[in-house]
């Protein structure tokens, strides 16, 4: 089992300074770079503080200008938002001037606010024809010209340019959820990334569950990767470490549920804080239950925890840092799980191959 780092720029009121936000995130991805981590995710997002990445491509040029040796990874190209000829070439170029290191995500979107600005006001669950039809697009422009007349978009003979360093393309990774999901990205030779929210491990084992029943589906076909992301925190003192980071997930939590869920304003980029009462799901921003469900806890706790997602098959777990949590927090948590965490997972460290 591989680790990888899921982190954006993010900043919770308009008194935190962005280029410390900047410089802090920075710092953050070179101790994942060097501590051996596979791969480095970024999001794409629009208009909202919380989560600052209009375009991932760029923030992960620059994260690829400041590292050695980590894999950069697009979670996710928002299909809808996007021509096809501009994400091969944006791909291509990026691949090209990080040696080779990118790992390409396609998803369909996540929050109706973003679609009402971006798409039109287009319903957010329409978003996954427009992934669908995207990525066979895409890898016949990395193979050379191609026309293409589809439901969303139509074009002349039409390459990339530049064309990714890897051959015949980055490795290709799909947010999935449900197992029709499954199905289509197994079948297009896709890598599944999941993500369980603040749920128990038994919502990990039921996105684990479906992608092998997929598998069963798709005889003849080469098996993919399997990743999972779960916000993590690694903290010395038992007693009270993880209450930084509790109420750190409450606060993000509910500035993620109105997003979500369009429960309240977004002012500024900044997005209001909604009572929890108004939550149908409330208690899964219980702290206990978020010490309980996530990867929380001290490094032998952790190494608990993760033990029965190597048992289960996970290939990655994607370490997800804390939305608004305290700098100095968040670089203890990532010292401990590199030095105290990670080398109870033989081979878990990534080393990279010398064609890289």
């Amino acid at each position: 089992m591989k680790f990888s780092l899921s982190i954006d720029l993010s900043r919770g009121n308009p008194s935190v300074d962005i280029r410390e936000v900047a410089k802090n995130t920075m710092e953050l991805v070179q101790m994942a770079d060097a501590g051996g981590f596979e791969i480095v995710w970024a999001a794409e997002h629009h208009a909202i503080e919380m989560t600052i990445a209009p375009n991932p491509f760029q923030l992960l040029a620059w994260f690829g200008g400041n590292t050695d040796n980590i894999r950069l990874g697009v979670a996710v190209v928002q299909a809808p938002y996007w021509h096809p000829i501009k994400v091969a070439g944006e791909a291509g170029l990026l691949d090209l001037m990080s040696g080779g290191r990118l790992e390409l995500g396609l998803g369909r979107g996540a929050y109706q606010r973003e679609f009402n600005r971006m798409a039109g006001g287009m319903d957010q669950h329409k978003g996954v024809a427009y992934m669908q039809e995207m990525l066979p697009v895409l890898k016949h422009l990395w193979a050379g010209d191609y026309a293409h007349d589809g439901e969303f978009w139509q074009f002349p003979a039409s390459t990339a340019c530049p064309k990714p360093l890897q051959k015949p393309h980055p490795p290709l990774w799909v947010a999935a959820r449900h197992p029709s999901t499954y199905d289509w990205a197994l079948q297009e030779g896709c890598n599944i990334m999941s993500w369980a929210l603040t749920r128990p491990f038994n919502e990990v084992e039921k996105y684990k569950q479906q992608f092998e029943e997929a598998l069963e589906r798709a005889p003849g076909v080469e098996r993919p990767r399997f990743l999972t992301m779960r916000h993590s925190a690694v903290y010395a003192d038992a007693e009270e470490g993880w209450r930084p980071f509790t109420d750190a997930m409450k606060t993000s939590g509910r500035q993620f549920e109105s997003l979500f869920k369009e429960l309240g304003e977004i002012k500024n980029g900044f997005a209001e804080m909604p009572d929890e009462s108004t939550f149908d799901n409330s208690d899964e921003y219980d702290p206990q239950m978020l010490k309980a469900n996530l990867m929380f806890g001290t490094p032998d706790e952790v190494i608990k925890k993760l033990r029965a997602y190597e048992a289960l098959g996970v290939d990655n777990f994607l370490y997800r840092c804390c939305t608004g949590l305290a700098m100095k927090h968040q670089r203890e948590s990532l010292r401990l799980f590199i030095e105290e965490v990670m080398p109870a997972f033989e081979g878990s460290r990534y080393v990279p191959m010398a064609a890289e």
